[in-house]
């Protein structure tokens, strides 16, 4: 009895002061093995993608799935511990869309099922509709005459027979040493990049002396194929709402069943005032149904009728449309101590596309960030700055969501400056403070690949502090640092703002050839290794920049 008595007071005075060791160790170098390892052993990054996926997806802007995503996201960062939880809204306001049912199989001569999604925001059609298929073979404007008065109630197929080749190699890959290496020894690019002027979009002519100008090493039938892409696809399309065509049908640029899908689009030449604007526009009219189909099934409807056969579909659509609302970002932070008003922030998008479930592109972003702030939470790691994390509405429409924060936040015309130009002097007072404050910006969204290092946007004196921080972290595999720049989301927000903005270097696996805005964009393509490297990786990265005695170094000031 004795002896046990011996051990729970052993239990009750010793135990405490070992974990409180643990989650405030003294020595900074084993944050990182500490990060790792709960990582390794109670990880809840792929049941949080699991999440904002298999439930919660898609997480279209302005939708009602993206609200519920948001909600959930909302409670675990409370339930994680985190401070100053929120929506933040952003404007101009958007109209919602949700797909409520959909499919489409050809009927006749025989049935053949359709591997088929429509475009976001496309109208419903009114009941099940059984039609003809038509095939607008138009290669020039003189060729519409062909088609007047033949294309009302029918199905409209926009465009031609696609020529699919094998894959002799695999879609997935890693970065091999020659690439990073290659990444490595990039030389600094130019911040002034060389602009092509405006194409003028209205006639031929004009866009074949452009991209032979401008791009002469694209052969022929590019240049022909371009011009009849982005010249005659909305003549067509608005040829075929003025004709009264059902719905209009086109080839995925996708294949193996993979369909690459994302909004439909207003006709370019409005008589109505509604000319540029953007489908999700509370402006914008209704507009055609607008159906992606898979090539091998495309294709084989092309060559069908080439052949003579007379094909009729039956169809299915019915989306539901929201009102128009406010966009919002989801932030939340644990707070700092000593220099508690500096900020260091990390993020992804939030919304998503509709075909899939955003799940490489970019609900792996969203969930390795939600994992890195648990991990901080969970391991009482106190930073001396505020460490935010921000989740971004709108990127697929334009890094939006994060603009907007920028310019609400660091700089209302931030958007208008060069990152090499702005200063505080240009700043409101509250803008100002807000600038002067940030520390640094560390994005996740190039897929779900593992990192294995980081774009330096330019920025030379960042190279050291994260030389020193992949190497402390210890991974072998992630320990490049490239001088080059990387585009296409949100880091650019913060970078065109003058302030310090990254993305990480990551393996590509499939994304490019195979998730990215497709219908094959859902869970079972993250891989749960790479996963856990990058949430514990954002977590030390984001811990060391809010523990360093300086703020980032920015390149206004290099």
């Amino acid at each position: 009895m004795k002896k046990i008595s011996t051990i729970l007071v052993i239990c009750l005075f010793v135990i405490p002061f070992v974990t409180i060791a643990q989650v405030n160790p003294a020595d900074e170098d084993s944050i990182a093995a500490l990060i790792k390892n709960e990582e390794k052993k109670d990880s809840k990054v792929m049941e949080i993608a699991s999440y904002l996926t298999d439930v919660y997806g898609p997480r279209l802007i302005y939708s009602k799935e993206y609200k519920q995503a948001a909600d959930w996201t909302e409670s675990k960062l409370k339930e994680y511990g985190l401070e100053n939880v929120h929506f933040e809204k952003w404007g101009p306001e958007g109209k919602g869309w949700s797909l409520k049912s959909f499919y489409a199989e050809v009927v006749e001569p025989r049935t053949i099922p359709l591997t088929a999604y429509p475009e976001a925001w496309s109208s419903s059609l009114k009941g099940t509709v059984k039609a003809d298929v038509v095939w607008l073979n138009v290669k020039s404007e003189k060729d519409f005459d062909n088609y007047k008065g033949k294309l009302k109630g029918k199905f409209v197929l926009m465009n031609d027979e696609r020529q699919l080749r094998p894959h002799f190699e695999a879609d997935a890959y890693r970065l091999n040493d020659s690439s990073l290496l290659k990444l490595a020894n990039a030389f600094k690019q130019r911040e002034e990049r060389f602009r092509y002027p405006r194409m003028d979009m209205s006639n031929f002519d004009s866009v074949f002396v452009f991209i032979k100008r401008y791009m002469p090493n694209i052969d022929s039938s590019a240049v022909a194929n371009f011009i009849i892409s982005r010249v005659l696809g909305s003549k067509i399309l608005k040829f075929c709402s003025e004709e009264g065509a059902a719905a209009v049908l086109t080839n995925s640029s996708g294949d193996d069943g993979t369909i690459f899908v994302q909004q439909a689009s207003v006709p370019a030449e409005q008589e109505d005032g509604h000319k540029n604007l953007q489908i999700y526009d509370p402006k914008a009219p209704q507009v055609i149904p607008q159906i992606s189909v898979a090539s091998e099934n495309y294709n084989r409807m092309i060559r069908m009728i080439k052949k003579g056969e007379h094909i009729t579909m039956q169809m299915e659509l019915k989306a539901e449309f929201t009102g128009p609302d406010s966009a919002f970002n989801i932030i939340g932070e644990i707070p700092g101590t000593d220099k508690k008003d500096e900020i260091v922030l990390i993020g992804g998008h939030f919304d998503s596309w509709h075909s899939g479930t955003g799940a490489t592109d970019d609900a792996c972003g969203s969930a390795v960030c939600m994992e890195a702030m648990r991990l901080l939470k969970k391991l009482n790691l106190i930073p001396r700055r505020t460490i935010r994390i921000g989740l971004w509405d709108g990127e697929e429409e334009g890094l939006l969501g994060s603009r907007a924060y920028v310019e609400k936040h660091f700089s209302s015309k931030s958007s208008n400056y060069n990152s090499l130009t702005l200063t505080a002097s240009n700043l409101n007072s509250d803008e100002k403070k807000e600038f002067d404050n940030f520390s640094v910006y560390l994005n996740d969204d190039n897929g779900g690949g593992r990192f294995r290092g980081i774009h330096l946007q330019s920025n030379e004196a960042a190279g050291p502090i994260f030389r020193k921080w992949f190497h402390d972290f210890g991974d072998p595999d992630a320990q490049t640092i490239s001088i080059t720049n990387t585009g296409g989301t949100d880091h650019l927000s913060f970078d065109n703002a003058g302030l310090p903005g990254f993305q990480f270097i990551q393996d590509p696996m499939d994304y490019g050839v195979r998730t990215h805005h497709s219908n094959m964009d859902v869970y079972d393509r993250l891989q749960k290794e790479d996963m856990e490297q990058s949430a514990a990786m954002m977590a030390y990265f984001a811990y060391k920049a809010a523990m360093m005695e300086e703020k980032f170094p920015r390149k206004i000031d290099q």
